[in-house]
């Protein structure tokens, strides 16, 4: 394998998104409040580069929450189609405004405007409310331009440790970590 697991993570991103099975960019996200109590729920990875894995969210969701009181999550990805999953965990900053205007404007437009209307993970009286907020902002912005809300943002996961796994027969898997330290990265196999 790899002395760089960035890398190995795209090589098996790249082979899980030609089987052609559906959203392979859906993570499990970890996250804890300040006491410790853990909370878990699926997002799009959405970029992956040498600084790590972004996913983008409104601010004010309870994972939003959650991460500005304790910044430190961990993902696992499980890809059953070529038998192989991985798990990172790091610290987690907010990414620029740029970077989350950019990624703002690749949305359907329908998609900006319901993030626009949506505060995501507070309580809801009823649907119809956030369906007339939706239909709202469609005709306050009928054309394309939709203005990203502040609290919708980016955030970038900076690995500390990455594991990848992969399937073997009678559960004999193979499970690599790999851990950063001061000089790089450092491998070591796992027992199964």
């Amino acid at each position: 394998m790899s002395a760089d697991p960035i890398a190995v993570f795209r090589r098996w991103y790249a082979a899980a998104e030609r089987t052609g099975a559906p959203l392979p960019e859906a993570i499990a996200l970890a996250t804890a409040d300040r006491r410790g109590r853990p909370s878990v729920r699926f997002v799009l990875l959405k970029h992956v580069d040498a600084r790590g894995f972004v996913f983008f969210t409104d601010g004010r969701s309870r994972k939003g929450a959650e991460l500005a009181a304790n910044p430190e999550a961990a993902f696992a990805v499980y890809w059953d189609g070529i038998g192989k999953q991985v798990r990172v965990e790091g610290r987690v900053t907010v990414v620029s405004e740029e970077e989350s205007d950019a990624y703002w404007s690749t949305r359907p437009r329908e998609s900006r405007l319901a993030g626009a209307a949506s505060h995501q993970s507070a309580t809801l009286a009823k649907r119809g409310d956030l369906l007339a907020r939706w239909r709202a902002l469609g005709k306050k912005h009928p054309g394309n331009d939709v203005p990203r809300p502040p609290a919708w943002q980016g955030y970038r996961i900076t690995p500390r440790a990455i594991e990848f796994w992969t399937r073997g027969d009678f559960r004999l898997h193979t499970r690599e970590r790999f851990e950063r330290g001061r000089s790089g990265w450092k491998r070591r196999l796992l027992q199964p």
